[in-house]
């Protein structure tokens, strides 16, 4: 048993434990119970779960999570709105976001795919290749032309 001041007081028998928690206004804590003898606290339990909660919610603040942001665009893009996808592209995975690139295609421009696909494979070759991962390589998804990118975790 460990008292509200950090002293180890061996091995206690739990009637005489809780005597001393009751003693000192505080309760008694089951710290490890896998072990044997099992290892009890005397704390304030209300001040302990308050703390802890604290510190989850800290550490909560501080993670990141990773978005799926999507840049759509057709084959038949001209080249300044082409640099404004690629651009955005980039910021996203700057900031630690995933980006799908999604070339879309209708009616008879579905014969054209191929444009589709070389397109996306330029929008792929823009960035240097320490830079990405290609998660999802370009695929046909029925109208579609998909690929993930994400940032390179190095």
């Amino acid at each position: 048993m460990i008292d509200d001041e950090g002293v180890n007081h061996g091995t206690v028998p739990t009637a005489k434990a809780l005597q001393m928690a009751r003693e000192r206004d505080l309760d008694l804590v089951v710290v490890s119970a896998n072990q044997a003898p099992p290892v009890a606290k005397i704390l304030d339990w209300g001040k302990y779960k308050y703390e802890t909660e604290k510190r989850a919610k800290e550490a909560k603040k501080k993670q990141h999570t990773v978005d799926v942001k999507e840049v759509k665009m057709r084959y038949k893009i001209d080249v300044h709105d082409y640099e404004v996808r690629l651009k955005a592209a980039k910021k996203f995975l700057a900031a630690g976001n995933k980006v799908k690139v999604v070339v879309m295609l209708r009616g008879r421009e579905m014969q054209h795919s191929h444009l589709a696909m070389d397109l996306i494979n330029k929008f792929m070759a823009e960035f240097e290749e320490n830079t990405i991962l290609i998660e999802k390589k370009p695929q046909i998804e029925g109208r579609n032309v998909v690929m993930i990118l994400a940032p390179n975790g190095k």
